[in-house]
């Protein structure tokens, strides 16, 4: 007893709150996860043993927040996202600070954050809010998908987007697709896919040959690197947005919707904590192994 007692003040001196030292996280398989969190304004996030994500929800609809995706960088391989909302809302043990499992570093506003969509009509983002319905399909240990919905008001025009997310186990990018209607109608739409560089703040790398886009920064001295992956075929053009209103420069990918209506992208983060995505130079090679894995044979 005395020797965990002890192993708890250590813990402390070093910057750990005491929930986590007298509450380690019990083994627990690497798996996917999803769920709608109406604890935290709405939020619905997701993760798998890489990675973790969430985006905003009706509660924010009034708020700054919007489409965006945010990146939560963890560096275990079990599930955390219950675990950080609940000491969150619980204990105030806030998932803005480091506590040894990772935190949210990373700032998304109102901006596509990482692989977030927008139209991009007249040469401009056209941004749709926080996401109105959500519905999970599958919560599995290999796989999670979900499906949420946006509208957007184009002059007029009412679109509809019904975005499904599948995350699979050892895969630090996750699927999202996209089916855009306009009454009811496959609509014909440009796309725009973007990741922040947070004011310019992050270095991108635009390979539209290889069919990736990738941003790497530094946040609290460590490196982070986002990205998005589409087929190539499916890419009109990339481009860097610059600008000084912030949250609004972007690496972007620009796309068509199909017949269908549908776009179709993958988007992830690597974070050098966690160890493997140490350089720029390693998130790129990531980025562009997915992608040829992605490319016809």
């Amino acid at each position: 007893m005395k020797s965990i007692t002890a192993l708890i003040g250590v813990l402390a001196l070093a910057g750990f709150p005491a929930v986590y030292a007298q509450s380690p996280t019990p083994a627990v398989l690497p798996s996917t996860f999803c769920r709608y969190v109406p604890e935290r304004a709405d939020d619905f996030a997701w993760e798998n043993d890489l990675t973790a994500f969430r985006t905003y929800g009706p509660a924010l609809q009034h708020g700054a927040e919007n489409s965006g995706i945010d990146c939560w960088p963890k560096r275990v391989n079990y599930p955390i996202i219950d675990k950080w909302y609940r000491l969150d809302h619980d204990r105030h043990i806030s998932y803005h600070k480091e506590h040894g499992e990772g935190y949210d570093n990373y700032h998304t506003g109102k901006s596509r954050g990482c692989g977030g969509t927008a139209l991009w009509i007249d040469g401009k983002m056209v941004l749709s809010g926080v996401y109105k319905t959500w519905k999970i399909l599958q919560c599995e240990r290999e796989k999670s998908v979900f499906v949420l919905t946006y509208d957007y008001d184009l002059k007029g025009r009412r679109i509809h987007e019904v975005k499904t997310i599948t995350i699979e186990l050892g895969k630090r990018l996750f699927k999202s697709e996209s089916v855009f209607t306009e009454g009811g109608m496959p609509a014909d739409v440009d796309i725009a896919v973007g990741v922040t560089t947070h004011d310019q703040k992050g270095v991108c790398t635009l390979n539209r040959a290889a069919g990736y886009a990738g941003v790497w920064e530094i946040i609290d001295q460590q490196g982070l690197g986002t990205g998005v992956v589409m087929d190539a075929r499916r890419i009109t053009g990339m481009q860097e947005i610059k600008s000084a209103v912030p949250d609004e420069s972007h690496a972007l990918f620009l796309t068509h919707t199909d017949g269908e209506g549908k776009e179709v992208h993958y988007a992830g983060y690597g974070w050098e904590k966690a160890g493997v995505i140490t350089t720029p130079e390693r998130w790129n090679d990531y980025l562009g192994r997915f992608a040829a894995d992605l490319a016809p044979r």
